[in-house]
């Protein structure tokens, strides 16, 4: 983009309350995110949007149909541009998606229990950078599951993608509400789960027989969200149902929280590390906030952000653009803006 042009802000009004959204990391994909509608009712939405570098416009470039609200949308963890254009969003399902210039289509559909006409609905997912033919999804059944990815033989043009359940676990005592791999011990093996027991817990897949507990909320509250530190795998963050702090964890040191961030006035909804710092995390609220924080000085006390943004709305996601470090985008109401940190 010709640095005359160059805008801070970029806003995209979507026909519909935005929740799930993330950044696409193909290189030749800068500026494209894919975001869901929250819809209560069983006819839902995604839609991938792009930044038009001459109009410095967001345009939709595709929507396509989803069944309930999607919990979660990722892109495939492929900075290269090797894999197959895929997307994949949770739900009912675990879907797989495949992008393609004008259409998306369903490539495969990840039904852990086929003997049962119930689905247990998934809160969330993860989908492995190290290993992108590693996906985990977590679910209100209490478990989570590790699903491995083929990319089939080329048929006609065609790579079909399938998948298959690596190993499914009783990952906590009720609902399951996020999962997370870890960059820690290669990348592969590593990941932590939280849910409405209030615990963090660790996981190995190569000793599957037990689990580390992280942290346990003092009060007991719902556990939300996980996010690793993208530098520094000894740190990740968390946040509790209707809370307005975000916790920081450090591995070594469970069940003690190395710093605590509330300054936020109205309850947290979004974390994101910064993709380049070790240090700088954004947090986003029901109080209009994103805001960036220094926590370098840890375990001192982090009493204040460096930077702060008031949205229009109650803020519902936030994501730190990985292969665009200088780029956050945020969603409230209908609306996704991009902004520039």
């Amino acid at each position: 983009m010709s640095h005359g042009k160059r805008k801070e802000i970029y806003k995209y009004e979507a026909p519909w309350t935005v929740y799930a959204m993330n950044w696409s990391v193909r290189p030749d994909k800068r500026f494209r995110l894919a975001l869901g509608s929250f819809v209560e009712e069983y006819n839902n939405k995604v839609q991938l949007v792009g930044l038009e570098e001459e109009s410095s416009e967001f345009v939709c470039r595709n929507t396509f149909d989803h069944p309930y609200p999607t919990t979660k949308i990722m892109w495939i963890p492929d900075t290269k541009g090797v894999y197959p254009d895929l997307l994949a969003t949770s739900g009912d399902y675990l879907r797989i998606w495949r992008v393609g210039e004008t259409d998306t289509r369903l490539e495969c559909l990840l039904n852990n229990n086929k003997n049962s006409d119930f689905c247990a609905p998934l809160t969330s997912f993860d989908w492995n950078e190290v290993d992108p033919n590693l996906l985990g999804t977590s679910s209100i059944d209490t478990t989570c599951t590790i699903w491995g990815l083929e990319t089939g033989q080329v048929l006609g043009r065609v790579n079909l993608v399938s998948g298959h359940v690596k190993t499914q676990l009783i990952a906590h005592d009720k609902e399951v509400y996020d999962i997370a791999f870890s960059r820690a011990g290669g990348g592969r093996d590593m990941f932590a789960s939280v849910g409405a027991d209030g615990s963090v817990r660790m996981f190995d897949l190569r000793h599957l027989e037990h689990s580390t507990i992280i942290y346990e909320d003092p009060q007991h509250h719902p556990l939300l969200r996980l996010c690793w530190n993208k530098q520094d795998p000894n740190y990740l963050a968390t946040m509790a149902m209707d809370g307005m702090e975000v916790v920081i964890l450090d591995v070594r040191v469970p069940c003690t929280p190395v710093a605590r961030l509330n300054n936020h006035r109205a309850c947290v909804n979004g974390i994101a590390w910064a993709p380049h710092s070790s240090c700088h995390i954004c947090t986003a609220a029901d109080d209009h906030q994103a805001l960036i924080w220094d926590i370098q000085q840890m375990p001192r006390a982090i009493e204040d952000p460096i930077l702060a943004y008031t949205a229009e709305g109650e803020i519902n996601n936030v994501q730190w653009a990985s292969t665009q470090p200088d780029w956050i985008s945020i969603c409230y109401n209908n609306c996704l803006e991009i902004l520039r940190v």
